[in-house]
């Protein structure tokens, strides 16, 4: 079983499940008595130095993190490769070998996909693809150009003398070189970038090009490897052919089969409701099944797990619970830090091991200064061709850092140590050109781009989330751009995304959502509903008591211009009640940011309403559902309803009934028309709404047990509008003690002329 499952940090497994033999004693002597003590290292020799491993790592990162000054100056990758180079030093010093290596089977299987699950599932996906056509660029033409320009260089220069003949290497060798070394790595980029919080564009664009430039990388490696075993004068016409078809089958078939996961993943957690334990496990199952399958398959793993996370998280938050949310948060982090953490550690410790790789000082300075023009070259060029279409075009000063922001890390590595000897003569002199590569890459470079970021003044990111008033913003000029795009007939990036969002709406999201989840996925009311949240939160901490819902009210919705003027006494004072659940009186709101929340959410209270959760239309606003979490918002309807009574005092003897016709049922309908025609006949006129009668009213709200039980009915009235009926009060507290305390009054269907006169 260890054998199998732990071939981690390559740890010499011969004899790990073996016991070692033991002495028989001659036939005449008793058999040994029962030991007290015994050590049986050999038996948990494997998984215990990978803890240790482990354990090293984190502690060395907890000793990196006491001294801020360092890690500010230092990034943590270039610390861990140099903790590796001292750790791997001690023991070729102690063991006069090198014991432990990073193996391209444990970087491959068990130290990658965790990283780039990570980033995949955390990735800023409406900003991914608001960038995509230029991190494809960058990906596949970049690449093809790094790989070619840098591999067809070194040959001319071993044809030039400047490499030293024992450097046995050809074109197709050479061209084989600089696939696995012009390929930027996502471990180096997300480890350094992260540190150096670039504007979150440049590190999309970079980021995901070294995401997406795997299927590049694979496709060009696996194509000269073979040509380099079957020899220049047996490479064929169709081969090439071949070799291009395959870009495509590995690229399309690895995001294909990430898909294809992220489907069975949203789907399954559609129905673990009841089994919230296996969600967590669900997730980083069936991601990593998706790598598997897609690295069994000859296809772009990485290019995999990064669809299947992109793909699947919308689905996934929606379905699984919180906690779960938060286990695969946090669980995910952790795997993908250790992982990161053993990578750099073992690439310093591989260093040590001088038996595997050979100097030439041609080859490995030709090879850096190569990468760092061709990459920079390739840069400006692409980004030429890119700003004739973009928009927001890139600027010198973003090229510059994305050129300096080429590094290289354990892929090239794990490349090419991968690489046969037989096959390939040059195989040592490949490996130490890596090493140094990466090396300058991670530690100079890594060393150098934060000082260079600060003296070209790059736009940092910024650290907040956007307000609520930036948000619908936001969503209001896509849809605008969406609706321009569609008038003038022009099908753009707008246009199609609005299509795709439409889809989503109509069929994925019913189809890989559960119910209940797609029904609160109203992203203003969840806004509402977290604000609400807060404002609770911090009412109890300035020592407050919960109230019942008949004593809990809202005070009135002032007006924007006077947000910043009112007093949070005389907002007490008015309320007339203990609990306010409103933001604009909380003492510590002092920020910008939470003063336009604040404006916001009373924009909220005042116009927003929770629809019916059984109409699919989502501008249905008919019902409140008497759920006991939307206690509040119904209090908000009634303090609405109340106000629209209140306006009838400017028009006390002109009263419009809508046009619309009026829900009731049969019996309410005959009894109204009763009323009305007792009336008529008595010559009574139709008594006035006035302004004081208007402060004893009580309004009701239909529950949503009749709603269930009256499906078919409702569902005909959709565009029907909002019907309310006022009694007096003694009437309904009259009839809610006949009925019994239910907590709430139910809605009845009584004739305006049942208010009292006006005195």
């Amino acid at each position: 079983m260890l054998r199998a499952a732990l071939p981690l940090l390559a740890l010499p497994l011969v004899g790990v499940a073996e016991e070692p033999p033991q002495k028989s004693g001659s036939p005449g002597e008793p058999p040994p008595g029962l030991a007290l003590f015994r050590w049986q290292w050999h038996e948990v020799e494997a998984p215990y130095l990978v803890a240790l491993w482990i354990l090293v790592a984190s502690l060395a990162k907890i000793v990196f993190h006491l001294s801020r000054k360092v890690t500010s100056l230092v990034p943590e990758s270039c610390l861990l490769i140099l903790l590796g180079l001292v750790l791997g030093g001690i023991v070729l010093a102690v063991a006069k070998k090198a014991e432990y290596q990073l193996e391209p089977g444990t970087f491959f299987l068990f130290l990658l996909p965790p990283i780039v699950l990570d980033s995949g599932y955390f990735m800023p996906s409406r900003l991914f693809f608001d960038n995509l056509g230029a991190i494809l660029t960058y990906a596949v033409v970049g690449t093809l150009w790094n790989a070619f320009t840098t591999g067809a260089a070194l040959w001319g220069l071993q044809q030039a003398g400047l490499v030293a003949p024992r450097v046995q290497a050809g074109f197709l060798d050479f061209l084989l070189f600089g696939s696995l070394i012009s390929a930027v790595d996502p471990v180096a980029v997300l480890a350094v970038f992260e540190e150096v919080h670039v504007n979150e564009t440049l590190f999309i664009i970079v980021f995901g090009e070294s995401l997406l430039n795997d299927a590049v990388t694979v496709v060009l490696y696996k194509v000269c490897n073979s040509f380099v075993e079957m020899g220049s004068a047996n490479v064929q016409a169709t081969d090439y052919l071949k070799g291009v078809a395959s870009l495509f089958v590995v690229s399309l078939g690895g995001a294909a089969v990430g898909l294809v996961f992220a489907f069975l993943l949203a789907l399954t957690t559609r129905f673990t409701k009841r089994v919230r334990i296996i969600e967590p496990l669900l997730v980083f199952l069936l991601a990593y099944a998706a790598y598997l399958t897609a690295e069994m398959a000859s296809l772009s793993a990485i290019l995999a797990v990064t669809m299947c996370g992109l793909g699947c998280k919308k689905y996934v938050e929606a379905n699984i619970s919180h906690k779960s949310r938060t286990a695969v948060k946090y669980t995910m982090k952790t795997l993908a830090s250790c992982a990161e953490t053993v990578i750099f550690m073992l690439l310093g410790i591989s260093a040590v091991d001088s038996s595997k790789w050979a100097w030439d000082s041609g080859l490995v300075l030709g090879t850096l200064v190569f990468i760092l023009f061709f990459r920079a070259l390739g840069v400006v060029l692409q980004t030429w061709v890119l700003n004739q279409f973009r928009l927001v075009p890139l600027d010198k000063i973003d090229q510059v850092v994305m050129s300096y922001g080429g590094l290289r890390g354990a892929v090239a590595f794990a490349l090419v140590i991968l690489l046969d000897r037989t096959k390939v003569p040059a195989k040592d002199y490949f490996v130490a050109t890596t090493i140094v590569v990466v090396f300058f890459t991670v530690i100079v470079q890594g060393l150098t781009i934060k000082p260079l970021v600060k003296w070209l003044k790059v736009k940092r990111s910024e650290h907040h989330k956007p307000t609520l008033n930036q948000e619908l913003h936001e969503h209001t000029f896509d849809h605008i751009l969406a609706a321009v795009e569609d008038v003038v007939g022009h099908h753009g990036y707008h246009y199609w995304r609005d299509r795709w969002e439409q889809f989503d709406k109509k069929y994925l999201s019913q189809l890989l959502m559960r119910r209940s989840a797609y029904r609160i996925r109203d992203q203003i009311w969840d806004v509402y509903y977290r604000l609400n949240i807060r404002d609770a939160i911090s009412f109890v901490d300035q020592g407050g008591h919960v109230l019942s819902s008949a004593g809990l009210t809202l005070p009135s919705m002032p007006s924007r211009n006077s947000v910043a003027e009112t007093s949070v006494t005389n907002l007490l004072r008015e309320s007339g009640s203990g609990a306010c659940l409103d933001l604009q009186v909380i003492d510590t709101v002092r920020s910008g940011r939470d003063r336009e929340d604040a404006v916001m959410h009373h924009l909220l209270c005042g116009g927003l309403y929770k629809p019916r959760r059984r109409y699919k239309a989502s501008c249905s606003r008919h019902f409140i559902s008497e759920d006991a979490q939307e206690r509040q918002d119904k209090e908000i309807f009634q303090q609405n309803m109340k106000r629209r009574l209140e306006s009838f005092k400017s028009t006390k003897h002109n009263i419009c009934f809508t046009k619309s016709k009026p829900r009731l049922r049969k019996t309410g309908r005959r009894k109204k028309d009763g009323v009305a025609n007792a009336e008529a006949t008595n010559g009574k006129p139709p008594r006035d709404l006035g302004f004081q009668d208007t402060a004893a009213v009580i309004l009701t709200v239909e529950s949503d047990k009749e709603e269930e039980s009256d499906s078919s009915e409702t569902e005909k009235e959709d565009d029907e509008g909002i019907i309310f009926v006022a009694r007096a009060t003694s009437e309904v507290l009259q009839e809610g003690k006949v009925s019994g305390e239910e907590g709430e009054v139910q809605r009845e269907e009584s004739p305006w002329n049942s208010l009292p006169q006006q005195a």
